[in-house]
């Protein structure tokens, strides 16, 4: 696929001795697991609380969990809801619904029993996979979905897959069932075409509005598991002697020191989200990984993880990097293992990149960016030694896909410098909203690009910038005002352990940006004013831009993706509940 002039990567940014166009095989995502099972056979796959599951042994809880789901009646065009958290037995969870035939649908487990009921009857979930220790809030949104059987899992599956739960119901199913079932590959998904049938049925963050679901094919996930896993490690995309898709690793270590089932990682992205199943389930499993699962993220555990088993890379959202570098005692750790920072989810300020690049100068700082409805990724910063990382950039469009910056109320494409709206074009993008066809027609264009919603800027050398998203701009006086730039100014001042800036209401000016701010625990933080923070960044920024208030707060609020939930924080400027 040709890119226009304004996507054209340089040589800075592409990996030598790699093509512009992959050749994408069409399997169904289960290939991606079967090949993983006979290459990297006894190596650790996934590791929680020092209880291992090899690749081998996932491979056979995962058709365990498939047949158990076809002899139920269970397979093609089903809907399969996954509502738990990170854990050693989801990945067999994930991988034996899509071996069966179904569709994979994750739910965040923090949702409220009305979102959760109001997502599986969108679904049409027929199967719900839930966690027993939300299992009183779970029981209360089912009544009006159209889920039939409900399978339960829990934190003694963490120590003992063949664990027995307590306190179940007895229409509830044990988990351990569908895990103790015939472990055989019966092929179920031997009728599964890639290209029409739905891998996954995954819902928008719901960061800015309500969430909607997006219909993701086999090959859309298989597609975009290559171009990111193809990308970071400088590979091409290989059948093995069975036909399932693999890597073969074309640059050497002088670009690439982590070889192809040699790295290990600290996994909290949750699977639920799209970098998660993507990057952080899928990718990690293509190439051999050894991912070290943590259910939520506590910084000092993951420091003391990340030594304790020399992990090859740190992955995860700015707020994880923006926490751990205030653990006490990083700069004396032992991170000499590190070889890669790989941030994505919301844009990295540039401050922070210099903390990190400062600890871990050895290391590559790259960020990429994607969103759910491209199935994950669209752009990476260069994963190569001697490729060019542009601070504040999210890199330059993967293989096989095009970026263009169009107006934000529509037209042509604005030339290279210019701010506008990042439209997307590619073989990840998604399908559509499931059952929204309108949505569908306002986000994808004739011409097949997405537009995101997101503002960005290319540079000469195709790299793009993600400076706001359009529902996070501010209108003063008539004059856009980018929170983004605001932000990066407020993540530099000492003393700042996060920020974000949003609008709020005035009769006259229509919004005044205001920055929330969260003082770090040190001489810095503590020395921090409303007034010495509006000063310094006023100071750097032209009138029409300036903040005019700041509101400390103990902590900014994310989502369990780490992306920072700007509408609870406009909310609370406006004086009512987000919604």
């Amino acid at each position: 696929m040709s890119a226009p002039p304004v996507t054209a990567a340089s040589a800075v940014s592409w990996p030598p001795g790699l093509p512009r166009s992959l050749d994408y095989p069409v399997v169904p995502v289960g290939s991606v697991l079967r090949a993983a099972v006979r290459r990297w056979g006894d190596r650790p796959a996934f590791v929680e609380d020092d209880a291992a599951l090899t690749f081998t042994e996932l491979g056979r809880r995962a058709h365990a969990v498939a047949n158990w789901l076809a002899e139920h009646g269970i397979g093609r065009g089903d809907v399969v809801a996954v509502h738990a958290p990170n854990c050693r037995q989801y990945p067999a969870v994930y991988y034996g619904v899509l071996l069966a035939g179904a569709t994979f649908s994750p739910t965040n487990p923090l949702l409220s029993a009305a979102e959760l009921a109001a997502q599986l009857t969108d679904a049409g979930a027929r199967v719900l996979v839930t966690w027993d220790q939300v299992l009183p809030l779970v029981r209360g949104a089912l009544a009006n979905t159209p889920v039939e059987t409900v399978v339960v899992t829990g934190p003694a599956h963490v120590r003992d897959l063949a664990a027995r739960l307590e306190g179940l119901e007895p229409a509830d199913v044990d988990l351990a069932d569908l895990l103790a079932a015939d472990p055989a590959d019966r092929h179920r998904d031997a009728g599964v075409d890639p290209a029409a049938d739905l891998a996954h049925l995954a819902y928008t963050g719901g960061t800015t509005g309500v969430s909607k679901g997006v219909e993701l094919t086999h090959r859309n996930v298989v597609t975009n598991v290559l171009q990111s896993a193809c990308w970071v490690s400088g590979s091409v995309p290989e059948l093995d002697e069975s036909g399932d898709v693999t890597l073969r690793q074309v640059l050497g270590p002088e670009e690439h020191p982590t070889r192809l089932g040699e790295a290990r990682m600290v996994t909290i992205a949750p699977w639920f989200h799209a970098m998660g199943v993507i990057g952080y389930l899928n990718g990690l499993v293509m190439a051999g990984t050894t991912s070290v699962i943590h259910m939520r993220f506590d910084p000092t555990r993951y420091l003391e993880d990340a030594v304790r088993y020399r992990v090859t890379g740190f992955g995860g959202a700015p707020p994880v990097f923006v926490a751990l570098l205030q653990v006490p005692g990083i700069e004396q750790a032992d991170l000499s293992s590190v070889r890669g920072i790989s941030s994505g989810a919301a844009p990295l300020a540039t401050s922070l990149i210099d903390r990190l690049q400062a600890l871990l100068p050895d290391a590559l700082i790259g960020e990429g960016y994607g969103l759910t409805e491209v199935t994950m990724q669209a752009t990476g910063n260069p994963a190569f030694r001697s490729g060019t990382r542009k601070a504040g950039t999210v890199g330059v469009p993967v293989f096989d896909t095009e970026i263009s910056i169009r107006p934000l109320g529509g037209g042509d494409p604005l030339p290279t410098g210019e701010r506008g709206e990042v439209c997307i074009r590619g073989p990840q993008v998604m399908r559509g909203y499931w059952r929204r066809p309108q949505a569908t027609a306002e986000s994808i264009d004739p011409e097949g690009w997405f537009h995101t919603g997101d503002v960005g800027v290319l540079d000469d050398d195709g790299y793009l910038a993600i400076v706001d998203r359009t529902k996070d701009m501010l209108l003063y006086k008539g004059y856009n005002v980018f929170p983004r730039e605001l932000e990066e100014h407020l993540f530099a001042l000492p003393g700042v352990g996060g920020a974000a800036v949003v609008g709020r209401p005035d009769t006259d000016a229509g919004e005044l940006p205001v920055a929330y701010v969260v003082r770090r625990d040190d001489d810095a933080g503590a020395a921090l004013t409303g007034e010495s923070v509006m000063a310094a960044v006023n100071e750097q920024v032209t009138p029409y831009k300036r903040l005019r208030d700041v509101v400390f707060i103990d902590a900014i609020p994310v989502s369990a993706a780490g992306k920072v939930l700007k509408r609870e924080l406009a909310a609370r400027e406006r004086g009512a509940s987000p919604s």
